[in-house]
């Protein structure tokens, strides 16, 4: 849309997801996080619990973008891979971190912290940690990879902590013209022309299916603010005058 844009990934993170037991509201979340602020998220990638394919998302991702933000994985059971994976990225030791070992003594007693609890304390070399108000064990920051819990109480939880550290740019302004029963076809050229036209705005025709039928909206994206006023009443006019022929307004 114009400009250099800070820009990011979501790598999720389990077969729980990929088998359809877990819903993934992480992404959507994270999705609606980061364009509050400024950053485009620009991919989002599921992957198994397997830590080669871990490791391989995570390199081919965070060379792409401005930061990768993972979610799942840091738990306490076997299948919790994510660190050792992360850690394999970037080609650093992983071992338990007193920082971490001290976050998780904040809520379980020393008899408690059995080895499973203490995986959760094995944090990636030069890893910065991301602390968890909700449940106490941290993700971690390394390089421009965040990594959080899967839980989505606790990564909303990271999320906010992180945050306001990151790299921010200027904001997406969305405007939205409702086509109406207005069918896609009708309006698709002139639609055309005006994207031609309009370099700095993003323009996309979206169906919703309704009790009244098929209805369409056309949703236009832009960091300039001008441009984007510009794009709208075009398109407003398009489909006024299409309305107009067919006797729908």
């Amino acid at each position: 849309m114009g400009e250099s844009a800070v820009t990011a990934a979501v790598l999720v993170i389990g077969d729980e997801v990929l088998s359809g037991r877990t819903p993934d509201s992480n992404t959507h979340y994270i999705a609606n996080y980061l364009g509050q602020i400024g950053v485009d998220l620009r991919e989002a990638r599921v992957v198994p619990d397997v830590e080669s394919e871990i490791v391989a998302a995570v390199n081919a991702l965070r060379g792409r973008y401005t930061y990768v933000f993972t979610t799942g994985g840091i738990g306490p059971t076997h299948d919790d891979i994510t660190a050792d994976a992360i850690a394999r990225a970037f080609g650093v030791d992983i071992d338990e971190d007193p920082r971490a070992l001290a976050m998780l003594r904040e809520r379980f007693a020393e008899a408690d912290l059995n080895p499973a609890r203490r995986r959760m304390a094995r944090i990636p070399k030069g890893a910065a940690l991301v602390p968890n108000a909700v449940s106490k064990a941290p993700g971690f920051w390394i390089g421009n990879v965040i990594v959080m819990a899967g839980v989505p109480s606790v990564m909303h939880a990271m999320l906010d902590t992180v945050g306001p550290q990151l790299q921010t740019g200027r904001r997406v302004l969305v405007e939205s013209v409702a086509a109406g029963a207005i069918p896609e076809g009708a309006y698709a050229a002139g639609l055309e022309t005006i994207v031609r036209a309009c370099d700095a705005v993003s323009i996309g025709s979206y169906p919703s299916f309704t009790s009244e039928g098929v209805r369409n909206q056309i949703v236009l994206r832009s960091r300039d603010a001008t441009a984007l006023a510009q794009a709208v009443a075009q398109v407003r006019l398009l489909i006024d005058e299409l309305a107009s022929h067919a006797g729908q307004r």
